[in-house]
């Protein structure tokens, strides 16, 4: 089957996959564009997946003020310069900051959740699960756990800009790896918002 330029182009804009690569997934699926994004997404994510370990000192600090209320710093990692100069990347940690502004993480993955908080969490649910097997305790642990993760933890929350509400901010990280060709590591944040931890003072009646 012949696989026309434009057809070629078109895929390469939807996936920003290289046009060779985009040529043989579409000769390989005898031209079904969806199924030539699929052999592309899988073939990105697995090549991103190797590149995960590798080091990233180089990047930017992104920052979002809403609203002059709400203000975000977010430090994300690339390998070289060139990249953190792109407008993919620099679009990537905009729509971070704007998403640490709206969802509040607390932090960056479930590995830096302290463990004293990790335990207190545990109490809380197991007084919540009495009088149940311990193998069923710990099934319910686990997943309760998930939960505070996925509420908590930036990697672990749905990113806000998503329509199907399932995309989360991990995947969204891992397929700039596999569009970029480099690591991407988000490292640190810190979002202030204004009045926060204030006690507001009550206005006086006249």
């Amino acid at each position: 089957m012949s696989i026309s330029a434009e057809t070629v182009r078109d895929l390469r804009e939807k996936t920003g996959a290289g046009m060779m690569d985009c040529k043989k997934a579409l000769t390989e699926t005898n031209g079904d564009m969806e199924k030539a994004i699929d052999i592309l997404r899988q073939k990105g994510l697995a090549s991103a997946a190797k590149k995960s370990g590798r080091s990233a000192s180089e990047g930017l600090v992104g920052s979002y003020i809403h609203m002059d209320k709400i203000g975000v710093m977010v430090e994300i990692n690339c390998e070289t310069d060139f990249v953190a100069r792109t407008d993919d990347f620099r679009a990537l940690v905009k729509d971070i900051a704007m998403h640490i502004a709206a969802a509040n993480p607390q932090y960056v993955s479930r590995e830096e959740v302290p463990a004293n908080v990790i335990d207190r969490e545990k109490e809380i649910y197991r007084a919540q699960v009495t009088g149940k097997p311990a193998p069923v305790v710990e099934k319910i642990l686990e997943g309760k756990l998930d939960k505070y993760f996925a509420d908590f933890c930036l990697l672990e929350q749905v990113f806000v800009k998503d329509p199907e509400g399932k995309k989360k901010i991990k995947d969204l990280v891992t397929e700039k790896i596999a569009k970029l060709g480099e690591n991407v590591v988000v490292r640190r944040f810190v979002r202030f918002q204004l009045g926060e931890g204030l006690a507001k003072a009550e206005s006086c009646g006249s």
